[in-house]
């Protein structure tokens, strides 16, 4: 069973709204790298966030989790407006987000990566980790697939150990929403899958996914809907087979074979 196929609540229409992105727009000197954006997340959804390289895909993440502040426009996640939140105050309210170059300690191993996400405010040293914080680290690895990795460095993983850690790492804030920016880049067929089901199952139990990714095959089979923009603009959205056959979305993304 897919993504798309085990969740028909997910893509109701009248489906709850959990991220709410309404005008959004983000000037860098002249030049605007999103222009009037809006669109919104539902919750308990995979949601496709497509365009090209350039498109704006990554400002409009970086808006969202409080890296940058929306020259206008307003961005609600659970009914609570976080425009120009700082990004551990969107945290703290879960939502969080991985990154498609990889930043774990390269010193430490992928355990103590994870029990580092952990963190307490209060707790300044590693030592202060140990027992309960250790054992959940162990059980976001395990839920991850790193199970048997747990005393590796990062540079000891091949690409989608790497992913698989990122992932942990997001998890240890214990989402409600989780934004992936490119899980299936560098990965092979089996292992685009393998990330599927892991991200199909993470929305399985309760969390609600946005995930930007150039490989249309592999994101397409995973989604309930999609959001399309180009320029920082939308260009389109509506189901993977709506997307499919937009003309526009075919010519600038797809190509015209769009099978």
């Amino acid at each position: 069973m897919t993504a798309a196929s085990g969740a028909a609540s997910a893509t109701d229409d009248d489906a709850a709204t959990i991220l709410d992105i309404q005008g959004l727009t983000k000037r860098f000197g002249g030049l605007t790298a999103v222009d009037d954006l809006s669109f919104s997340v539902r919750d308990n959804e995979i949601l496709g966030f497509i365009g090209p390289n350039g498109a704006g895909k990554s400002t409009v993440f970086n808006c969202v989790t409080g890296v940058h502040k929306p020259t206008s426009g307003t961005i609600t996640f659970d009914g609570e407006d976080i425009t120009g939140k700082r990004p551990y105050q969107v945290v703290k309210r879960g939502l969080a987000r991985t990154f498609q170059n990889f930043r774990p300690l390269g010193d430490r191993p992928v355990i103590e990566n994870v029990e580092l996400a952990l963190m307490d405010d209060s707790v300044l040293t590693l030592e202060g980790l140990r027992g309960r914080t250790t054992a959940e680290a162990a059980r976001i690895c395990e839920r991850v697939g790193l199970g048997e990795d747990l005393h590796r460095l990062p540079d000891e993983l091949p690409h989608a150990g790497l992913l698989r850690l990122e992932l942990g790492r997001a998890l240890a804030s214990n989402p409600r929403l989780l934004l992936i920016d490119e899980p299936f880049a560098g990965l092979s067929n089996r292992e685009v899958e393998t990330v599927s089901e892991l991200l199909t199952e993470l929305r399985a139990e309760g969390m609600t996914l946005v995930v930007v990714d150039h490989n249309m095959r592999g994101l397409f089979s995973l989604i309930d809907r999609a959001v399309v923009i180009n320029f920082g603009a939308l260009v389109a959205e509506g189901t993977p087979a709506a997307v499919k056959q937009n003309p526009e979305v075919q010519e600038a993304y797809l190509g015209r074979d769009s099978s």
